[in-house]
């Protein structure tokens, strides 16, 4: 019997922010379905991807997931994020329940004050031997 080819999902993320970064990390311990690739938005694959999707406009304080055909933002991104991890984080989809423009405007705000809050790094986030096969640029 063939083993089943698991579609991979692309998150696209500030590569120099902590706050992406550790949602990168809690993303990894979660992804027990192995299904999750990763690309800081800095990257030529990320602005290639992000290019293909005609998302140039979408400022770089977004979270961009892309599953398959379709891509996702801000606060739908996260939501459909938690629908692939481990656990009971897919409970989480019941924020969808909130009209999107809240939703959203408390994600711009965490966003946009991201930096002062958590702090920036000098440059992108380097992965560990363990976790290259996480993510699209070396």
């Amino acid at each position: 019997m063939k083993a089943q080819l698991i579609p991979k999902h692309i998150i696209i993320f500030d590569g120099v922010c902590n706050l992406c970064n550790g949602a990168v990390s809690f993303i990894i311990q979660r992804d027990h379905k192995d299904v999750f690739l990763f690309t800081p938005m800095q990257s030529q694959t990320a602005q290639s991807l992000i290019a293909k999707h005609q998302l140039e406009a979408v400022s770089n304080d977004s979270f961009i997931l892309i599953k398959g055909d379709k891509f996702f933002l801000r606060s739908d991104a996260a939501l459909e994020i938690t629908k692939d991890l481990s656990g009971f984080w897919y409970l989480c989809r019941g924020f969808s329940v909130l009209p999107k423009i809240i939703r959203d405007y408390a994600y711009r705000l965490v966003a946009k004050n991201r930096y002062r809050l958590f702090g920036k790094k000098q440059a992108c986030m380097v992965p560990t031997a363990a976790l290259q096969h996480k993510f699209l640029d070396q």
